[in-house]
């Protein structure tokens, strides 16, 4: 029963990043935007979240909203690259990871930030409740992020099926073209999408060095990203089933430090690889479904100019 609970209440703080990202990628994905940037922009946010700590005090809400902010500019070039010039978003993305892990070991480097511990984000206290057996640990014993990202995903769910500009949005990923002929503007609004997608991943990113690591090394994100990519598709762009796939690997995650605790042993490659087989055994069952297809945006990775209306 005590691994149990240690187990069940760690899961929600290793889920929070691939929900927090996939939510993210769904938004973006849905204007029509293919973003294979994710792991590019959860390492910025990881490092701007570890940043502001390390240099300007014990902040951490403040850093991971930093962290988020700092995930968009790259966004913004990412928008630019993708909607205004209209080049390649596969490439671009691609490009995204690489100048992020770049651009993030110079930066940390030449800060001072790697491999240096910081306080970070502890858990609300709710007194008598967290001391509830088994429920009180796992409801009660969270930071305030997980909280925060189920409001996020509730107000996220109304937003996009319950308001004018959620239709707008998903109706730019299927028919831009509509959308213009309408009066909607597909540029502001994939650009909006882009924007709102990098913050969340931004915010993922910082979670995991202000929350789960408290400490900044190069490539701490360890390929996330591109989990949460995977995630993306085999929620198959709805907002409900990604919390189902964002808890599965939390669990996955946080299996493995437990297992260790209780002196499981376990080859060391085999445990580094656990969640890639997990991600690639996801992969073959969506597409084992075959209906990814119908559930895809119609214009997912189709740039879109004004005057090639048809």
């Amino acid at each position: 029963m005590d691994f149990l609970v240690f187990w069940l209440s760690n899961v929600p703080s290793f889920a929070a990043p691939f929900a927090l990202g996939v939510l993210g990628m769904i938004i973006c994905e849905r204007s029509g935007v293919l973003n294979l940037g994710a792991e590019g922009f959860v390492l910025v946010g990881a490092m701007s979240g570890a940043g502001v700590l390390i240099s300007l005090g014990d902040y951490p809400l403040s850093a991971i909203i930093i962290a988020g902010a700092s995930a968009s500019v790259l966004g913004l070039l990412f928008g630019f690259l993708v909607v205004l010039l209209r080049v390649n978003q596969v490439i671009a993305g691609l490009i995204m990871v690489f100048l992020a892990q770049g651009l993030t070991s110079l930066i940390s480097r030449n800060m001072g930030w790697v491999n240096k511990p910081f306080s970070g984000l502890g858990r609300l206290d709710f007194g008598f409740l967290t001391d509830i057996p088994f429920l009180g640990p796992v409801i009660f014993g969270q930071d305030i992020i997980v909280y925060i990202t189920i409001l996020l995903y509730i107000f996220s769910f109304y937003f996009i099926y319950r308001t004018n500009i959620g239709l707008q949005l998903r109706a730019v990923g299927e028919n831009p073209d509509a959308v213009d002929a309408a009066g909607g503007n597909v540029i502001l609004l994939r650009f909006m999408a882009i924007l709102i997608g990098a913050f969340f991943l931004g915010v993922a990113g910082g979670y995991l060095t202000v929350v789960v690591a408290k400490i900044w090394v190069d490539g701490i994100s360890g390929g996330r990203g591109w989990i949460i990519i995977a995630l993306v598709i085999f929620a198959r762009w709805q907002l409900w089933r990604s919390i189902v796939g964002a808890v599965l690997f939390g669990c996955i995650e946080a299996l493995i430090p437990r297992l260790a605790a209780v002196g499981v042993q376990l080859p060391q490659y085999f445990i580094l690889m656990l969640p890639y087989l997990v991600t690639l055994f996801v992969m073959i069952w969506s597409n084992l479904k075959g209906n990814n297809k119908q559930d895809t945006p119609l214009a997912l990775g189709r740039p879109y100019l004004r005057e090639e209306r048809h």
